[in-house]
């Protein structure tokens, strides 16, 4: 949700900026349906007065002029109380499915007008032909794609034996990181309410993509920033209390899945995966340092798993719904021959915040302003994992495990 100030006092300007994420955004609209709730209030606010006034008079004796003046208000109060609330709640709708506005200094455009800003190692060079990672897979046992399918449906994902092990070293592995780098562990619900996923800005615009259970009014959380960005809804910070940072293990469950051709089948794109997340919760002088701070935690699992990878900026046409500046971390797979995204690291300034009345003040008596959130992958299992055995992949199919993961025992 953007800031309704600035969309009054710089109307055309505001939605300039946020065309620039989004041209087919109805701007225009917006600008009219707020113009007009703020006229109907006023006249609302006018007609009231003049009740009041009727009301008075009829203190010191009621006339027949009186009389019909006062039924004459109450009709036209009603009438545009009936229009006001029809007109608030498009216009409530609309303000939930602004995107956030994209910083300045990101390049105009989508995909194509991404920025690499770093590149970390080389692209590993094999003396034998390679594999992709459901190859590799397959013939090791690790997964069960067909059956997971028939329990389930198409585009979800079955582990087994080695491969549940590498995943849950995984986990451990990026949680012990994270905390490293001082977030602290937070495991919340997997299910989420309409609110929830509204103050995160999922709802009302991403609405189909997310898995519901109508019964019980709950949904399947997609994200668990969705969950982290609604800890601390409503709560007014002290400045010394900032920053909050936190790191998640979920699973996450998305609609989106399929259709995108060979290259995207296996572990690339699935209905449920295994996330580790960072969130930020900070004065908005900070966010920038916090973002680099985030990015940081980020690479640095790629680096300590020695695998090849480049970060681009993205242009303001690819940033999310809810960011205002995106960094992604794309990790190098051989069998795909592609860069894929592992981590988005976003800077949402206060749009979350707006949705959730998150605040903070710097000394008691000080007004609340609102906090700036951040959150970024750290990482996308199935991805990272796909990368692990693509990279590490032997001449006989085996998978070299790197020692760093070894070294972290599991239980099954």
């Amino acid at each position: 949700m953007i800031d309704p100030m600035l969309l009054r006092e710089q109307p055309h300007e505001t939605i300039a900026r946020i065309k620039r994420k989004d041209p087919q955004f109805p701007g225009e609209r917006l600008i009219e349906l707020d113009a007009e709730s703020r006229r109907l209030r006023v006249a609302l606010d006018t007609l009231r007065a003049e009740r009041n006034e009727c009301a008075e008079l009829g203190k010191k004796g009621v006339t027949p002029e009186l009389r019909e003046r006062s039924r004459s208000i109450g009709t036209q109060i009603a009438e545009i109380e009936e229009t006001a609330r029809a007109l608030d709640a498009e216009l409530r709708d609309l303000m939930l499915r602004s995107p956030n506005i994209p910083v300045d200094s990101l390049p105009d455009g989508g995909k194509e007008a991404n920025q690499v800003v770093k590149t970390v190692g080389e692209a590993p060079q094999f003396s034998f032909p390679i594999k992709n990672h459901l190859e590799l897979g397959t013939a090791l046992g690790w997964f069960d794609f067909a059956a997971a399918a028939a329990m389930t449906g198409s585009n979800f994902a079955l582990y087994k034996g080695d491969g549940v092990r590498l995943l849950y070293r995984m986990m451990q592995y990026m949680l012990m990181n994270n905390m490293r780098h001082g977030y602290e562990p937070v495991l919340p619900p997997y299910l989420v309410t309409e609110k929830t996923l509204e103050g995160a800005g999922n709802f009302p615009r991403f609405k189909d993509e997310v898995y519901s259970i109508p019964a019980d009014g709950l949904f399947l959380t997609p994200t668990v920033e969705v969950n982290l960005s609604n800890l601390y809804r409503e709560k007014i910070f002290a400045a010394t209390e900032l920053p909050v940072r936190m790191t998640s293990w979920t699973s996450c469950f998305r609609r989106e899945a399929g259709g995108y051709g060979a290259a995207e089948r296996g572990l690339i794109r699935i209905h449920q995966f295994e996330k580790v997340e960072l969130y930020a919760i900070c004065e908005p002088e900070k966010s920038s340092d916090e973002l680099d701070r985030m990015v940081a935690c980020a690479e640095s699992i790629l680096k300590g798993l020695d695998l090849h990878y480049r970060i681009s900026l993205l242009a303001a046409g690819d940033c999310s719904f809810s960011s205002a500046k995106t960094y992604d971390i794309e990790v190098w797979m051989p069998g795909q021959r592609e860069y894929k995204e592992v981590s988005s690291c976003s800077n949402c300034t206060d749009f979350q915040a707006r949705r959730t009345a998150m605040r903070y003040r710097t000394e008691q008596s000080a007004k609340p302003r609102l906090v700036n959130t951040l959150n970024a992958s750290s990482l996308a299992a199935p991805r990272l994992m796909v990368a692990l055995m693509e990279t590490y992949q032997q001449e006989d199919g085996t998978i070299a495990i790197p020692e760093v993961l070894k070294a972290i025992p599991v239980w099954c």
